[in-house]
């Protein structure tokens, strides 16, 4: 698996790691490799949107003109 994957590609993948899963027709091996790699595409999706969250920011405008602030949860 490429770390450089857009999540959008990732994504991608990840569906057709689950459908092969979800047919059942592959031998034991293929279905630990298969699973395996579901995990990796996991991980790397969430770390995307971590970073993705991250730069998320809030622009207000504040006593000393314009101010960014990170995004929490639950603010709109």
């Amino acid at each position: 698996m490429n770390k450089e994957m857009s999540f959008e590609a990732a994504m991608t993948r990840l569906e057709e790691v689950v459908a092969t899963l979800e047919a059942g027709s592959v031998s034991l091996d293929a279905a630990l490799a298969a699973y395996e790699e579901g995990v990796s595409l996991i991980r790397l999706c969430h770390d995307k949107l971590n970073v993705a969250e991250a730069r998320i920011m809030l622009v207000r405008e504040g006593a000393d003109g314009v101010e960014t602030t990170p995004f929490t949860e639950g603010e709109a």
